[in-house]
């Protein structure tokens, strides 16, 4: 396979000079910004991939470091990018592992002097491998709340990837706050075997709609399609859907994976193993996810009610169930 092919249909290489308000400011001044590289399984415009795609370009803006990224990387390609990105002298490679947890593990071994730091089921290995997983769950609870009290048919519906830790532990938490606020309210659940296929959420959503869901949480891009085709409400999850669906889309659970992203390159810089699990800085309470939603959609006391749990969870007295088994 050429070195074209391997990269997929757009590499880009990002830099910039100016430092933004949300800048890591020691990492700025260092004499030359770190070359960092972003392995996508998925297009970046997959909800998942745009929240570590975008955290890196404003990291490249800002003249914190040089980023080139590859998207589209299949499972059978994937250890051959991260091979090549250290070949390159990437100093951190930013991605995902969790089709190929076994040869991304391999990959770090053979390339001790370059960090690795990918979304993970496992653990981190040896003094070069970091994971980090996608808690935005506090955002999905919060956002149940609202759901519990909005549904007239009492059956909401949750549309996922793949039954992975990270996708269960984001649905559960939806339904645990729907039952949290509606203890008789019906929770359907879907998974579309795949983290890309729009059209595919879109009919497994229609089906859950068909099935008397009247509200859906769209673990993945294309939910929201049907839910406006339908005329009903929706949750979205990483990113705000509202601007896009204004008339469906009445919350979301959102991700940020800059506090992420900045830790690792603080410990690159410095020297650091990265050898650890960053997951914790994606916590509501880290600024690493929050819920965004429309005011007035919901009842005024829903919105009390969720306000108030919000506030508890920042403050650290309320922590959401962490509940990783596939939801039923």
């Amino acid at each position: 396979m050429t070195k074209d092919i391997l990269i997929s249909r757009r590499t880009v290489i990002a830099s910039g000079i100016a430092l933004g308000v949300s800048g890591f400011v020691p990492l700025a001044r260092a004499a030359a910004p770190l070359k960092v590289a972003g392995i996508h399984a998925s297009p970046v415009e997959n909800a998942w991939n745009s929240c570590l795609h975008k955290a890196l370009q404003d990291a490249a803006k800002e003249g914190v470091i040089e980023y080139v990224f590859s998207e589209g990387v299949s499972g059978t390609d994937y250890p051959r990018a991260m091979r090549e990105y250290a070949e390159q002298g990437n100093k951190l490679i930013i991605g995902e592992a969790y089709a190929v947890e076994k040869e991304a593990r391999q990959v770090a071994a053979d390339y001790p002097d370059t960090a690795f730091v990918l979304g993970s089921s496992g653990e981190q290995a040896g003094d070069n491998f970091g994971v980090f997983g996608t808690w935005n769950h506090d955002g999905a609870y919060l956002a149940g709340m609202l759901a519990g009290k909005m549904t007239k048919s009492n059956v909401v519906g949750s549309v996922g990837a793949i039954p992975i830790p990270e996708v269960n532990m984001l649905i559960n938490a939806f339904a645990a706050g729907v039952k949290a606020v509606n203890p008789d309210a019906k929770h359907l659940v879907s998974f579309i075997g795949t983290f890309f296929d729009p059209p595919k959420a879109r009919e497994a959503g229609l089906a859950q709609i068909d099935a008397g869901a009247d509200i859906l949480f769209g673990e993945r891009i294309g939910t929201a399609d049907a839910a406006k085709e339908r005329g009903i409400k929706s949750v979205g999850s990483l990113i705000d859907y509202t601007p896009r669906y204004p008339d469906t889309v009445f919350a979301n659970a959102m991700w940020y994976f800059r506090p992420i992203l900045n830790a690792a390159i603080a410990d690159v810089a410095a020297g650091k193993p990265v050898g650890r699990n960053y997951t914790s800085y994606g916590l509501m309470k880290e600024g690493g996810s929050d819920i965004v939603f429309v005011k007035g959609v919901a009842p005024a006391d829903a919105e009390a009610a969720m306000e108030a749990k919000r506030a508890e969870i920042k403050a650290g007295t309320f922590e959401v169930p962490k509940m990783v088994d596939e939801p039923k």
